[in-house]
């Protein structure tokens, strides 16, 4: 029997969460067969559950079909060895139609991005989220930042009302705010980290219940990535340390240098290894050439911080 939403967030909780690119042609079409490879070798590493059409996948740029096209791919590939968790967002109307459509195509669950543009108030928020709830039975995760930032009190009134509401992803990086959410709702929600990058904020976030996180950087470096959480898990400040001082912070200085970089330099990382996966989409741009070199060095030289070939697995 498929798992329950409860069950699904659990099962993520217990592990890295990765957000595989979407795979574009020449022509800047969807390319099923490369995705869905990826998708493959990805799970030949440690993962507890992969994020279709997430903000790294381009869910932004993504049509409504292609959407369906990149989850029904997600899910065919993953053959029910780990949880699917699909993209969902825009405003309510094409929120709740989307979540159905991905409900269809298999995903095991809904991860709701802020919707488009607007700013709501906190009960224009809730009715948004619980509008999206009440149209599936998967689970759904609310992914807080941006315009849609919930306080721990509309969360507990939807938590109240929603029981298949069992994810909080958090994009804004409130100490305060993710305090009293932990505090007031404790072991009700599986809770994911998801500042960019997400690595440099896991093991502060650890202490207030954050068991996970969204790693970008598995797409192409998914040893390191894997042996980086294992040393947040197991509080080995040394290691963790390590790896944000000699990867993780030139990564971000790099990323920092172009609005929408943080998408683009994950697709520049695929090239780097020498598995392309096409260009982003506009009005996003690639790397330049002499960037792509710089991170190129960058993969080259982690080999080094966890003391094994991690470069060369890839």
């Amino acid at each position: 029997m498929p798992a329950t939403p409860v069950e699904m967030a659990r099962s993520i909780g217990r592990g890295l969460l990765s957000f595989p690119v979407t795979h574009f042609d020449a022509d800047n079409r969807f390319d099923v067969e490369p995705y869905r490879a990826h998708c493959a070798w990805m799970m030949e590493h440690e993962l507890a559950g992969l994020f279709a059409a997430g903000g790294t996948g381009e869910f932004f740029s993504l049509t409504f079909r292609e959407v369906v096209d990149v989850v029904s791919a997600a899910v065919a590939e993953c053959a029910g060895r780990l949880p699917v968790i699909a993209g969902c967002g825009y405003g309510t109307a094409m929120a709740v139609e989307l979540a159905k459509a991905v409900e269809v195509a298999g995903a095991d669950g809904i991860l709701l991005l802020p919707p488009y543009l607007v700013n709501g108030s906190q009960e224009g928020l809730a009715a948004h989220i619980g509008a999206v709830c009440n149209a599936v039975s998967i689970g759904v995760i609310v992914y807080n930042r941006d315009n849609a930032v919930i306080d721990d009190v509309t969360l507990a009134r939807l938590c109240d009302r929603h029981p298949n509401l069992v994810g909080f992803k958090d994009g804004v990086g409130d100490i305060e705010l993710m305090t009293r959410i932990y505090a007031r709702m404790g072991d009700r929600l599986t809770y994911i980290g998801g500042l960019p990058t997400a690595e440099t904020f896991a093991a502060p976030y650890l202490k207030m219940g954050v068991t996970t996180y969204s790693s970008a950087i598995f797409n192409f470096m998914p040893r390191w990535a894997s042996m980086f959480y294992k040393a947040v898990r197991a509080e080995d400040q040394a290691r963790v340390l390590a790896g944000l001082r000699d990867f993780v912070m030139p990564y971000i200085t790099l990323r920092n240098r172009g609005k929408g970089y943080a998408v683009a330099i994950v697709k520049a990382g695929m090239r780097a290894i020498g598995k392309p996966a096409g260009a982003v989409r506009p009005p996003l741009t690639d790397l330049t050439e002499r960037e792509l070199e710089e991170l190129r060095a960058l993969i080259a030289r982690a080999e080094t911080i966890f003391g094994e070939p991690l470069a060369r697995s890839v």
